[in-house]
């Protein structure tokens, strides 16, 4: 008899946990070996456990879904990460398709689907929500050419001008105005778009393209978000 496929729930809300756990302990050949309630937690996890499928949520606190799972590919390649989420816009989207994902599934699966997503992960094959792979099909349709720079928003174009600066992202949530947590979750998002390993390399892009002066970044008035 094969081994059962070892799966690690990462999802910010316990009341979501407990249900995929609830539901997926029933599936033959699926086994919950432990939960995680943020990005950070669920490394820490996966180092220690080794999964074979995660289920991640991308919103979360400390360090989101897209950022655990770029860390996630370095230290732990051959894990697997289902997206499950309540988001299909293209600035989650795209960042975890990028990052890696095994799948982009949205909360309201059906419970089928979902077996279904990790038993094809496991093998090495991709699961997408019908919604989501016509989102990615239009998404991807609209860029034909598109620099690396227009794919970011102006928020992100911001904060890789302050990445350039060499400013910390406690010091970038300072000067937006916002959240730390959130700057961490657009520098993520910038280091996808830009297809780029670190903020070492993003920097330098920025710099490449004269994005190193705040001035060379157009935005409209400044939002809390």
């Amino acid at each position: 008899m094969s081994e059962a496929i070892r799966v690690l729930l990462v999802d910010d809300h316990a009341v979501v946990r407990e249900g995929l756990r609830t539901f997926l302990e029933l599936q033959e050949g699926i086994e919950i070996v432990g939960e995680a309630a943020d990005g950070e937690a669920a490394i820490r996890e996966a180092e220690r456990l080794g999964p074979d499928v995660i289920l991640m949520d991308l919103v979360m606190p400390k360090l989101d879904g897209v950022g655990a799972m770029r860390e996630l590919r370095q230290r732990l390649p051959a894990c697997r990460v289902i997206v499950l989420t309540s988001f299909a816009q293209d600035d989650r989207l795209l960042p975890a398709i990028q990052a890696g994902a095994a799948g982009y599934l949205l909360k309201n699966v059906e419970p089928s689907e979902l077996a279904r997503a990790v038993r094809a992960a496991h093998t090495g094959g991709t699961l997408l929500d019908p919604a989501v792979a016509s989102r990615l099909v239009e998404a991807i349709a609209q860029r034909p050419g598109e620099e690396p720079r227009e794919r970011l928003t102006p928020r992100e174009r911001e904060v890789l001008s302050l990445i350039a600066l060499g400013r910390s992202n406690k010091r970038i949530a300072l000067e937006l105005g916002i959240a730390e947590k959130t700057v961490k979750t657009h520098v993520g998002h910038v280091l996808a778009k830009l297809d780029v390993p670190d903020r070492t390399q993003a920097a330098l892009f920025a710099v490449r393209e004269g994005m190193r002066e705040r001035g060379a970044v157009d935005e409209g008035p400044r939002r809390n978000h």
